[in-house]
């Protein structure tokens, strides 16, 4: 499985403060409209069947059923896939839906399932992102919407994602994340392009410990995300 047992762990047991807006998670809650809004500059989600890869306590996935996807949302953490599963029965979220179960299982299951695939913040936690990535290409229809988002790989990533987010500004648990597997953006465009997938976009997101306020940008020497697209 591409899966490392310490990482599920880790967010295993945060579960419990998913979704609480002032919790370890804040920043997710913070960015969730960031990258919902950016993802539908691309392609509108209602009526669309959407698959959520490593989605956690569910925060993406609720936000999209609520704008009229049908969601699938996948992950190896049973502790916060049931946190997914209560938020959505007590919120009476529509159309969403939660399996404990790795992408590539998913892929072997049946190809071309969905019409758009989210990976957020999931592919620098994992041994071999590589597959992932060629996982929701088999998994999304022709002419689909692939969104990926991860951390960038150098010296100013380390010191704003780890020093300064984990550390100093206290965002994020210590340990949230591994330097080494941060992900430069020209390795993520080199393994859509190997899965056949066309690379149509890519944005930086930023943001201000003043403030306290994130933003997109063209900026994606820290936290990016990019939009890939399988041809017809």
């Amino acid at each position: 499985m591409n899966a490392d047992p310490q990482e599920i762990a880790k967010f295993s047991e945060l579960a419990h403060r998913w979704w609480d807006p002032e919790s370890e998670f804040r920043p997710l809650h913070q960015i969730n409209p960031l990258r919902l809004d950016w993802i539908e500059t691309h392609q509108r989600v209602a009526g669309k069947r959407v698959l959520d890869v490593g989605c956690g306590g569910g925060i993406l996935s609720d936000a999209m059923a609520r704008r009229g996807a049908h969601v699938l949302g996948i992950d190896l953490s049973s502790k916060a896939l049931k946190v997914a599963q209560l938020h959505a029965m007590e919120a009476a979220t529509p159309s969403v839906e939660f399996r404990e179960v790795a992408v590539e299982a998913l892929a072997q299951e049946g190809s071309a399932q969905f019409d758009m695939i989210t990976c957020m913040e999931m592919l620098e936690h994992v041994p071999d992102p590589s597959s992932i990535v060629g996982a929701c290409a088999t998994l999304v229809k022709p002419g689909g919407w692939l969104f990926f988002s991860t951390l960038n790989r150098n010296a100013k990533s380390f010191l704003f994602a780890i020093i300064g987010a984990e550390h100093v500004l206290k965002l994020l648990p210590k340990g949230t994340h591994e330097y080494a597997k941060f992900i430069r953006p020209s390795e993520l465009a080199q393994w859509c392009r190997s899965s056949g997938l066309e690379l149509t976009d890519t944005r930086g997101m930023e943001y201000n410990p003043i403030t306290r306020r994130y933003w997109l940008s063209g900026d994606t020497s820290v936290n990016y995300m990019i939009a890939c697209r399988k041809p017809a």
